[in-house]
Parts: structure tokens; C-alpha cells; sequence
């Protein structure tokens, strides 16, 4: 990483999705010590707590093509915020969900930070999902469905708009790897779009390597560096059952990880993420014990 100091950011958000549970993904993150085993690699390590998110019992679900919407694009605005001051005070923003609609959130600061200063940054999209649904067609309305459509200028305005620009992320400096479910619906978005995706049998063809190596090529072409968006869903249900919506066929362990040394080692990260993180169905917290591994091998440790 170029800086030393790494402040972790809670967005303890479910409303983007019908499971719940996954507000309590910064709690287990951190129960599985993130913020010491982080600092153990040498980092200076700042928890700035949780943004303020309404909870889906006190909030109307409004509109059933976006659920939670208002509630959704404000928690989102707090949290491009935080990242943004972050970003500036020179520290490493690391974002812990929630679920992936926060993603709008720590982009968008993230982006607007950079445009600030007359740059562009790339998108790394780790996801079994390539969450590019918009509110006409998304089968669920379930706005998680939905975050990297709204980066690149689709979706609903509150959400597209937020930070007031569009797009966060030019879709050719989008790159999502992983991919194995598609709404049908959505497959016409996300070939139309000009956002990069390598699914699961493109890894299965040319490796994980090869095909990391050209994302984060993508990622980092014309760009100041690039924001890397973990969905825990990305590793194979055996190795993280613990996350919101399971997809069979993803990636190992060691795959896994590889991803995140692979991303260490080009020195294009300038901030991250980690969503998805499900206790209420893991076993014994390991979906956020293997999440702090992931973290650990994309800041830099190393078997030797």
C-alpha cells in the first residue's frame, strides 16, 4: 500500500436485501480481529465506527422495484462522506459491510475525492453477481442487486446521482471477476454496458492469474488507481458459507487469496472493501475469519 495508516469504516446496511443478518458483518469482522491482525502487518490502524443506517423495522420499504430506497441513498451519502474525509487526512479507507449496496457509498467518496483532483479511478468487482440490475429489472427490487449499475451511471437517480456526478466509475475501468449468476434480465446490461466481466469460466480456462493480472490491468489504465470491492460470495460456499446469497462454483481458498496477493502486489489499491458477511448463517464466524485472511493477503502479508 502507499500509505501507512488504514482507517476501517462500519456500514452495517441490510436493507439492500431480503436476508437479513448482514448488519452485523462489521461486528464479526472485527470480533475475528481485524483491526489487530492488521495492524500485525505494520499499519496504523484507526476505527472510525459504524454510519448511521435506519433499520428496516422503523422504515417504510416504499417503492418494491428499489426497497428502502431513501434510507438506502442516505446511509450511502454518510458513508461517501467518512471515506472521502479519510482519503484526505491521508489514511487508507477500508469499508466493512453490510451489504453490497454500500458499495454506492464508498465509491462514490472515493471517485468524487479523486475528480477533485482531476482523476480517474478503476473498479475491481469481486462477485459471484454482477449486481448490474436497475429497478425495471430486478426481479426482487432488492437494491444489492443493483450498486455497480448505479457506479456506472445506471439506476435509480437518488443512487446514480449521489455525491452529484455520474458516472463514479467509467465502465471501461470496471472489472468484475467471479461472475456466475446473472438474472436474465440483467445479461443485456451488463454486455450493453461496457463494464469488463470474467466469469468463473473464463478462471476455469486461462487461471485466476492470468485473468487478475488482466483486470487489474484494465483497472489501472488512464486511472490514479483503483477501489477493490470484495463480495465474501466471490469464494465458494464451502470455504464462506456465512454470506448473503450463496452461489455454488466460486473460487478456492487458495484462488482466494491469490486474487488478493495478486491485487497487493500491483500497488494500484488505493481503498477496498469487504461486504457480504452473514453471521446469522455462518459457522462458528469463519465466512469473517477467512474475510480477515483475504484483507491480510491484499495489504501485504506473505507466506515468506
Amino acid at each position: 500500500m502507499r500509505q501507512s495508516h488504514i482507517a476501517i469504516i462500519g456500514a452495517p446496511l441490510d436493507l439492500g436485501q431480503g436476508r437479513r443478518g448482514v448488519d452485523m458483518g462489521p461486528s464479526a469482522l472485527r470480533v475475528a480481529n481485524l483491526n489487530l491482525r492488521l495492524a500485525s502487518l505494520g499499519y496504523v490502524v484507526e476505527d472510525l465506527g459504524n454510519v448511521q443506517v435506519e433499520q428496516a423495522e422503523s422504515s417504510p420499504e416504499g417503492d418494491p422495484r428499489a426497497k428502502y430506497l431513501p434510507q438506502i441513498a442516505a446511509a450511502c451519502d454518510r458513508l461517501a462522506a467518512a471515506v472521502g474525509e479519510t482519503l484526505a487526512r491521508g489514511s487508507v479507507p477500508l469499508v466493512v459491510g453490510g451489504d453490497h449496496s454500500v458499495a454506492i457509498g464508498s465509491v462514490s467518496g472515493v471517485s468524487r475525492y479523486f475528480r477533485e483532483r482531476k482523476k480517474e479511478i478503476g473498479l475491481i468487482w469481486l462477485d459471484a453477481h454482477a449486481d448490474m440490475n436497475t429497478p425495471e429489472s430486478s426481479p426482487s427490487g432488492n437494491v444489492h442487486g443493483m450498486p455497480l449499475a448505479c457506479l456506472v451511471g445506471m439506476g435509480p437517480p437518488e443512487l446514480r446521482d449521489l455525491a452529484g456526478f455520474r458516472p463514479k466509475i467509467a465502465p471501461g475501468h470496471a472489472v468484475i471477476v467471479g461472475l456466475r449468476n446473472v438474472d436474465r434480465t440483467e445479461k443485456p446490461q451488463v454486455r450493453e454496458s461496457g463494464v469488463h466481466a470474467f466469469t468463473m469460466r473464463d478462471i476455469d480456462e486461462r487461471g485466476l492469474g492470468a485473468v487478475m493480472e488482466e483486470a487489474i490491468r484494465l483497472a489501472t489504465d488512464g486511472t490514479a488507481g483503483f477501489h477493490l470491492s470484495l463480495d465474501m460470495d466471490f469464494v465458494d460456499p464451502a470455504d464462506a458459507p456465512g454470506v448473503g446469497t450463496p452461489v455454488r462454483g466460486g473460487v478456492t481458498y487458495r484462488e482466494a487469496h491469490l486474487a488478493m496477493e495478486t491485487i497487493c502486489d500491483s500497488g494500484g489499491m488505493v481503498s477496498l472493501e469487504v461486504v457480504e458477511v452473514n453471521p446469522a448463517i455462518d459457522e462458528v464466524n469463519r465466512t469473517a475469519d477467512l474475510a480477515v485472511e483475504l484483507l491480510m493477503s491484499g495489504l501485504g502479508k506473505r507466506i515468506l
